[in-house]
């Protein structure tokens, strides 16, 4: 794992074979929501997040989803009065413990992320 505020190579193999991550994570307890569209109708499940970076984020949900489904995210962040509400792609699943890879962030939501992640590293 990279040290805070040191950015991995993108995609850069480890020797274990898997890829580094782009951005460092940091530890982050949010209630969050999960939109998504499964047969035929839209539904929502709860979780709480666990890490933040720049690209995505980890949580704990109650729904079931699979790898590679495209969800809508809501996600009340530390230093914003909204909460951020963003489209993502599910990159892994491990049992209940999902990673979200951001997939349309507008210039003002990437601050807002970045601004966090900066205030989350101070506190590590």
């Amino acid at each position: 794992m990279a040290a805070p505020g040191k950015k991995l190579a993108p995609g850069k193999p480890t020797t274990s074979g898997r890829r580094q991550r782009r951005f460092p994570r940091f530890a982050v307890d949010a209630r969050m929501q999960v939109r998504m569209f499964q047969s035929g109708e839209f539904r929502t499940c709860w979780g709480r997040s666990t890490e933040l970076g720049q690209d995505g984020i980890g949580a704990t949900l109650t729904g079931d989803l699979e790898t590679g489904e495209i969800v809508s995210l809501e996600i009340p962040l530390p230093l914003s009065p909204y909460p951020l509400k963003v489209r993502a792609i599910v990159r892994y699943r491990d049992g209940l413990r999902y990673g979200f890879e951001f997939l349309t962030l507008t210039e003002s939501q990437r601050d807002m992320i970045c601004r966090v992640c900066e205030m989350l590293a101070t506190r590590a």
